[in-house]
């Protein structure tokens, strides 16, 4: 007799980790720090650049960073026009190296903690939740922010730098390799949380549930100071623009803050004990 059926393993377990970006979802409000850092090394090599183009490559490992501001269509030609030549390999690599300074001083700078962040954590940890973290930054980068974040309460039980993996994102290495380092044995019971469209993407394809910071990070672009000065219309303008972004990337949910983060969290557990997947 012929079987006309076809069977699937369902995962209904827990949420086993959670895997957060840094600037723009667990500190940095606005992630700034990145910002002042390229707009500075540009305006250095007599080629200034504004705000949005210095975070079209959000997300992205630093020195790719710079390469792709490089090749960007309104920055290669005011280059060559500055230089009388295109950047080079050459530029690229060196501009990375006079980079690292200039990012460990802005990081240092901006390392505050994003309101709601510590509540959120007492939530997974109270849920046997393991907690991991990863960057764009360099490893040479954040021995500061490391430090100035465990003294306001967050050190999460891994941390991956796009530095220590094969490539960063969009690829899923560093989400892979936090998922080692924590021990996890199913990738469909994890969360990344990451305002950049590039690390959604990253949480995608890794196969993990994700959840896109829309208005504290990259997509707003803007200090909590200047977040709050603005009219609630004005505000609504922009975190419409932001969330429609995000959900366009993929994210299953989107939310203004790490602080909106926990019904998120409840319903993903919920679907998982249903048996659904990312």
């Amino acid at each position: 007799m012929t079987l006309n059926y076809q069977f699937e393993r369902r995962y209904t377990g827990p949420i086993e980790a959670v895997i957060m970006d840094w600037a723009g979802t667990t500190v940095d409000f606005g992630s700034m720090a990145p910002i002042r850092a390229f707009q500075r090394l540009f305006a250095e090599e007599g080629v200034p650049i504004s705000e949005a183009e210095a975070r079209g490559p959000m997300g992205t490992e630093k020195r790719e960073h710079i390469r792709q501001l490089c090749a960007h269509p309104r920055i290669r030609d005011a280059w060559q026009e500055a230089k009388g030549a295109l950047p080079s390999e050459a530029d690229i690599d060196r501009m990375y190296d006079d980079f690292v300074p200039l990012q460990i001083d802005a990081i240092a700078q901006t390392a505050d903690l994003i309101p709601g962040l510590i509540d959120a954590l007492e939530w997974m940890r109270s849920n046997r939740i393991r907690i991991g973290g990863n960057t764009g930054y360099a490893a040479s980068m954040i021995e500061g922010l490391l430090a100035r974040a465990a003294e306001q309460g967050y050190a999460p039980d891994s941390n991956v730098c796009a530095t220590e993996v094969p490539k960063g994102r969009p690829y899923p290495h560093m989400t892979l390799k936090n998922a080692m380092d924590l021990g996890v044995q199913h990738l469909c019971a994890c969360v990344k949380i990451d305002d950049t469209l590039t690390g959604i993407e990253e949480g995608l394809n890794a196969g993990m549930w994700t959840i896109g910071v829309a208005v504290s990070g990259n997509e707003v672009g803007m200090s909590l100071d200047e977040w709050l000065a603005l009219s609630e219309a004005e505000q609504e303008v922009r975190r419409a623009g932001a969330y429609q972004r995000m959900a366009a990337s993929g994210a299953h949910y989107v939310i203004d803050s790490i602080a909106d983060v926990v019904p998120c969290l409840e319903e993903i557990a919920a679907r998982l004990a249903m048996g659904e997947k990312p």
